[in-house]
């Protein structure tokens, strides 16, 4: 919405000063003095934001071509604004293109408010710092395959980092949205299907990127998952308990345990309440019960949805009353109601100025945590040597493409091609003398990205320009990994399409090899252009296209002899192929190290140790279904027809060696209801080479109020084991953990039977640990424990 009247101009003149801008002073402090010295017209730009360049481009954002009439930059500055949207992310720009622009963008916001506020800079960063030249790490879905929450806080470390240093103070992630759709076409953006996995790496991605002095944004709050038939945007399909017990528990850790700086409302509604306008949720829930003090910012254009998509404000100047009500504080990309409209409201009455200040006050109190009322913050002070693609960075990309690649199938031995441990550690691999390399997703390097990289997110509206990185294919890395062999590349099909002419020569070129690896899966986008990503949803869960037939073509030319590799966004019902393959490895679009991770996975240079966030599902299994589920969810003879058991389960990833989980024990047989109890137990490696282990402890609750989810994740870790060597592993379980929401809706710890087992899988037996709660039901809220603290001795 274009402003009225003439647009000042921008002054030369020294800003006004006081109490805000005096460091020493609390944060609170300073950005109440400065809320009492501004007008409403100054109060109410400082929710807005602008998006220059925003229509340089292409669509990066849902519906953004029904939005090119938002005001000039030039416009939004005049009497402040609040945020800058992707300065670095909208269009391919250099480090140092990229900074001097912000900085020239921040010194005009600047110099066109009295008060001299600049705007808080935000970009995405979900697989780094969503910007040309930047290293494009894994996808969140292939952090969550590591199941290491030390090296997300690490990656989110560097990524922090490199936008601080350019001048950027907020990071538009994680997505801590749990999986109850592998349909669904964000499913690669998050951190898989389990709240307890989730929660633990969401809070490690939150301390590492606001360790950086870069606020962190949770999104998307809350259900946006749950959509129903998966469709994006669609409203959430879940009742309450589902609500408090699967979608919040993430949130609510990074809230209470982060401190984290930012939340994003979600598009869906709930129960026909649009996230954006829902008052218990961002009010009653978020702040007066869970203390969030920092700002909840509006997903693009969500709250112009709430007229034009949710049908729930007549207009755009009633849906800025409906959100600011409900406590929605910032307006992205654009201003469209938090400007003039919010200001004619506040003005005439119609919006109490009380709800105005409220929003207002925790923005202003953000930016003098950032330093951005400080008398010594100037848009140049960004001057430190602008590389996102450093050494450092791809180490860490390097480090969490080999840890998420997971091994689902080696039944046959066939892997690692590389032989004994000792041929795995030289130069060139022994392997194959042919190899077949055979699959559309083989020599595509935007087949090895998220959405949200930068690559697959903004650069196909810029086919002239390279990738901005190094990013080897899987045939490259293939060729690289395996030197004495003979490479022959045939695509077979596309990744879409119903195009089958170049199946009969891969078949033949299968027929001819060693070895084939055939490598097949998504190629991510947005809106309908990829086979994943944002708005890319899918009705089944076959490999797109007419790779399936692909696929079984090739086996049927070799099985024994053809490692199947899928390389995608969701799970994908592969069970059948991998039945007959030789092996089969799974790689959640791995980033730009990914398909050396993927060749060294290959050779044995490097051990896989990634497990399933997700589960693999099954041929025949019905959707939606993950592992977190009751007994009538799950395989049910007699009950239903329809088999929902995966092809692979939740936790589960097989190693080049093997390990032993033994003298499993708890510290007692009882535990009173807000007590605790101990599991240790010896992992032990049982084979010839040095490989991380993956214990997972599960829980099951044997008789409850309500029902209960079979089994459900409470503690994981890492085990680094030389061969033959032994680790005792310790879980402090908490009686907290076994909480839940009952009928009255409040969470409980009842008194009862539970089982506590402790294995590599959900599907594991492993063994299982009788434990009484003891005492009467006891409520407990947000500052019960949510995790269990794990020590491993040294090795």
């Amino acid at each position: 919405m274009r402003r009225n009247g003439p647009v000042l101009t921008i002054s030369d003149e020294r800003p006004t000063t006081g109490p805000w801008n005096d460091p020493a002073l609390p944060a609170p402090v300073r950005a109440k003095a400065l809320l009492d010295s501004m007008t409403i017209s100054e109060k109410a730009r400082q929710l807005g934001s602008s998006w220059p360049g925003h229509d340089d481009g292409g669509d990066v954002a849902p519906m953004q071509e029904t939005f090119r009439d938002a005001e000039s930059f030039e416009e939004a500055v005049v009497d402040g604004l609040g945020q800058l949207t992707r300065v670095f992310g909208t269009g391919p720009v250099s480090p140092e293109a990229g900074r001097e622009r912000l900085a020239g963008l921040q010194a005009q916001v600047v110099a066109a408010n009295r008060f001299g506020i600049p705007a808080v800079a935000h970009e995405e960063c979900l697989t780094g710092f969503t910007t040309w030249q930047a290293t494009v790490y894994p996808t969140a879905l292939a952090w969550a395959a590591t199941w290491n929450p030390e090296l997300v806080r690490a990656m989110a470390a560097a990524i922090g980092s490199d936008m601080a240093a350019v001048g950027i103070h907020q990071g538009l992630s994680p997505v801590l949205d749990v999986v109850r759709d592998y349909r669904w076409g964000r499913v690669e953006e998050t951190l898989g299907e389990d709240p307890y996995l989730v929660s633990e790496l969401g809070l490690a991605y939150v301390q590492g990127l606001q360790s950086a002095g870069v606020v962190a944004t949770l999104k998307h709050f809350a259900g946006y998952s749950t959509s129903r038939a998966a469709r994006n945007h669609a409203p959430a399909a879940l009742g309450p308990r589902e609500f408090a017990d699967v979608i919040l528990p993430p949130f609510e850790k990074s809230v209470v345990h982060g401190r984290v700086g930012s939340v994003m409302n979600a598009y869906n509604d709930v129960d026909g309440v649009p996230c954006a306008a829902n008052e218990r949720l961002l009010t009653g829930l978020l702040r007066d019960t869970w203390g969030f003090t920092g700002t909840v910012v509006s997903d693009y254009w969500s709250i112009a949805f709430l007229a034009s998509m949710h049908h729930m404000a007549d207009g755009i100047p009633d849906a800025a009353h409906l959100a600011l009500a409900a406590g929605l504080d910032v307006e992205l990309p654009h201003t469209s109601g938090y400007g003039d409209p919010l200001r004619a409201m506040v003005e005439d009455g119609r919006v109490p100025v009380e709800l105005l200040d409220r929003a207002v006050l925790r923005v202003l109190t953000q930016k003098a945590e950032l330093g951005l009322l400080d008398p010594d913050w100037h848009p140049g002070q960004y001057t430190a040597p602008a590389d996102f693609d450093s050494p450092g960075n791809r180490d860490i990309a390097r480090r969490m493409a080999e840890e998420s690649v997971v091994l689902l199938a080696n039944d046959s031995g066939l892997l690692p091609l590389g032989g004994s441990p000792a041929d795995a550690q030289a130069d060139a691999p022994a392997g194959p003398r042919s190899i077949a390399v055979v699959g559309p997703a083989a020599d595509d390097a935007q087949c090895l990205f998220g959405c949200y990289s930068f690559p697959n997110h903004v650069l196909p509206h810029h086919p002239e320009l390279p990738l901005g990185v190094e990013a080897p294919t899987v045939l490259d890395a293939v060729r690289g990994e395996f030197p004495q062999a003979t490479v022959e590349h045939v695509a077979g099909c596309g990744i879409t399409g119903d195009d089958r002419s170049g199946i009969e020569a891969a078949v033949a070129a299968a027929t001819a090899a060693d070895l084939t690896l055939l490598v097949v899966g998504d190629r991510s986008g947005l809106f309908g252009h990829g086979t994943s990503g944002e708005g890319c949803d899918v009705s089944t869960l076959q490999l797109p296209g007419v790779q399936d037939e692909l696929v079984q073509a090739v086996l049927a030319a070799g099985a024994d002899r053809t490692v199947l590799v899928v390389v995608s966004g969701r799970p994908y019902a592969v069970g059948r192929h991998a039945a007959a393959a030789g092996a089969t490895v799974q790689a959640f679009f791995p980033g730009q190290e990914g398909a050396a991770a993927i060749a060294g996975v290959l050779s044995g240079r490097v051990n896989p140790s990634g497990h399933l966030p997700v589960q693999i599902p099954g041929d025949r299994a019905g959707q939606p279904g993950t592992y977190l589920a009751a007994a009538l969810a799950l395989k049910s003879d007699g009950v239903s027809n329809i088999d929902p058991t995966p092809a692979f389960p939740f936790g589960h990833g097989l190693s080049y060696t093997g390990f032993a989980i033994a003298d499993v024990r708890a510290s007692g047989s009882t535990m009173a209801v807000d007590g605790s109890v101990t599991v240790s137990a010896t992992v032990t490696n049982t084979g010839d080479r040095a490989g991380t282990a993956v214990p997972q402890l599960y829980l099951t609750d044997l008789v409850a109020t309500v029902t209960r989810p079979v089994r459900q994740l409470i503690g994981f870790t890492r085990v680094d084991l030389e061969p033959g060597r032994s680790r005792t592993v310790q879980f402090e379980v908490h009686a907290d953990l076994t909480s839940f929401t009952g009928q009255d809706l409040r969470r409980r710890v009842e008194p009862g039977r539970i089982l506590l087992r402790l294995g590599q899988s959900a599907a594991d037996p492993g063994t299982s640990l009788l434990v009484t709660l003891e005492g009467e039901t006891r409520i407990v809220d947000h500052t019960r424990a949510m995790s269990a603290p794990v020590t491993v001795d040294q090795d």
